[in-house]
């Protein structure tokens, strides 16, 4: 501020250095032997123009100073906020923390002295609260433990029937039968498995159709919806033992229960290398109930980080992956994971998880989904678009429009319209449409007429070819076609080509070279989970 002050100052002086060089000039001048061919006008004015243009320039550089100065603020402003909320998280888990690790110190010192006291042979005794040690406590037990809760199973009383009968094939088939209804059912399931003798026993007995032997489940619609509902049972389950104390835990996921997920777990794994990872495109059930198996049962140790992070592209897309990858403790393996979604053309996962994690830093989101319209536009130009087929350009035009779509959807979602207008793109999208609607009109205008028969009903009459008086064989379409208008959801199709790879037999990503699988297929990482 005080070289702006100085910088000022000398600016104004310059008035009163011109008036000296005026009078300096003027007296030489009148003792000049020869006449100069130099006017003081043209000096004045000369040194009036750089004046002017000192002055302009000090003034925007000030104009500069203010900006730079009031976008700092912001920036620690926003910078302490953050802080802020930081903080506030940082206190709230060491809060949950201590409460966890409290209860579970508290039952520990309670096992030991009913230990000590049974060794010993005194009566034990259970304490104020009422509450069993691990080894003592009955899944019975458990049900009482979770009645704080307000909850209940009111819309559907038969759940409860099914989970006190253990009944899992019962269960599987009333989930399918009222699928319709699946946000109302999965409300209630958590509570309605606090009914079963062992909650976590029947959601294991569920899972032993998700690999039958003889039914092809790429084609079996069925057998997608069974795959569906053992996820979500699994997920009911996590949400039962969410809101259970570590001791009503510890006495549902028994070492026996673990043993036997670990069991199913090391029986799915190989069957992992045989999907098809271009055709899953980051929405694969397999892989998301291998996950989903870990994660509900506590197994996660018992297998490797790099190998479940390999698992991660394979469900990119499903609404439950970032979550899962924070239960298994894979957040640190998420730069990879997004580094390989980059690598292979699918930009929009990437950035969708780069947001779920906090690494947009890392990974800008505009120049990613840039890069993905860029080359989803180069992938969409055919090489001769004048031998171009009319199907080929069709699926051109196909792929360019999905993309298109898949870029607004993720711009719209994660609010960067600022940084990434969608104007432009939607002028292109409607273009896109409008081409579209206009080849549907002019191939329906080409479809030949049906005959129609005589007015007597003898049939059909011999071709006539000498009538001059019409010679437009069809009929000329109205305007019966409504212009087509974009206002329905964005879907995205899923990919055409199939390029199989080995998942967990190897030590790095495999992805099909080709990136043009994944320009068709928007992210639908907010999906309803449907059957």
């Amino acid at each position: 501020m005080e070289d702006s002050q100085s910088v000022a100052t000398l600016i104004g002086s310059t008035a009163s250095k011109i008036q000296q060089l005026q009078k300096a000039f003027a007296e030489l001048e009148s003792q000049r032997a020869l006449t100069l061919n130099l006017r003081w006008k043209e000096l004045e004015e000369h040194f009036s123009g750089l004046e002017k243009s000192l002055k302009r320039r000090f003034h925007e550089l000030e104009d500069q100073e203010k900006e730079f100065e009031t976008k700092t603020r912001k920036a620690r402003e926003m910078l302490q906020k953050r802080e802020a909320a930081v903080v506030a998280k940082e206190q709230s888990s060491l809060v949950r923390l201590q409460e966890k690790r409290d209860a579970a110190v508290f039952s520990i010192t309670n096992a030991l002295e009913k230990h000590r006291k049974l060794s010993s042979g005194q009566p034990a005794d259970n304490g104020d609260n009422g509450e069993l040690s691990v080894e003592e406590k009955q899944p019975e037990d458990i049900k009482s433990s979770f009645e704080n809760g307000n909850l209940e199973v009111k819309s559907y009383p038969q759940l409860v029937k099914l989970c006190e009968e253990m009944d899992s094939e019962g269960l599987q088939k009333f989930i399918s039968d009222n699928r319709k209804n699946l946000a109302a059912l999965k409300e209630e399931i958590p509570w309605a498995l606090k009914a079963a003798a062992s909650p976590a026993r029947l959601v294991l007995e569920s899972l032993e159709g998700f690999y039958p032997s003889e039914v092809d489940g790429k084609k079996d619609a069925n057998l997608l919806g069974l795959r569906r509902t053992c996820i979500m049972l699994m997920e009911c389950l996590s949400v039962l033992l969410s809101n259970l104390d570590m001791v009503s835990v510890l006495a549902l996921i028994s070492e026996d229960i673990k043993e036997q997920a670990k069991l199913i777990a090391e029986e799915w794994k190989p069957k992992l290398d045989a999907l098809d990872m271009d055709a899953s495109n980051g929405n694969s059930l397999e892989a998301h109930a291998f996950l989903q198996l870990i994660d509900t049962f506590g197994i996660a140790s018992g297998f490797n980080e790099e190998e479940l992070s390999r698992l991660i592209p394979m469900v990119s897309r499903r609404r439950q992956a970032a979550d899962l990858c924070r239960s298994l403790g894979l957040s640190e393996k998420m730069p990879g994971v997004i580094e390989v979604l980059v690598k292979n053309g699918r930009q929009i996962d990437a950035v969708n998880l780069a947001f779920a994690f906090e690494l947009t830093e890392q990974f800008s989101p505009v120049p990613l989904l840039k890069s993905y319209l860029k080359e989803a536009r180069k992938a969409s130009s055919p090489v001769k678009p004048g031998n171009a087929s009319p199907t080929a350009q069709t699926e051109v035009s196909e792929r360019e429009l999905t993309a298109l779509k898949a870029v607004i959807k993720c711009i719209e979602e994660h609010n960067l319209e600022e940084q990434y207008p969608v104007d432009p793109l939607q002028k292109r999208v409607l273009l896109l449409e409008k081409a579209k609607a206009d080849k549907k009109r002019a191939t329906e205008v080409a479809k030949p007429q049906p005959k129609r028969p005589r007015a007597n009903g003898a049939g059909y009459g011999p071709r006539v070819t000498n009538v001059s008086a019409d010679k437009t064989f069809y009929p000329r379409v109205t305007d019966r076609y409504m212009q087509y208008v974009y206002d329905r959801p964005y879907v995205y199709p899923g990919p055409a080509d199939n390029h199989s790879h080995s998942l967990l037999a190897s030590a790095t990503y495999n992805f099909s070279p080709s990136h043009g699988n994944y320009f068709g297929n928007g992210y639908q990482y907010q999906t309803p989970y449907l059957h």
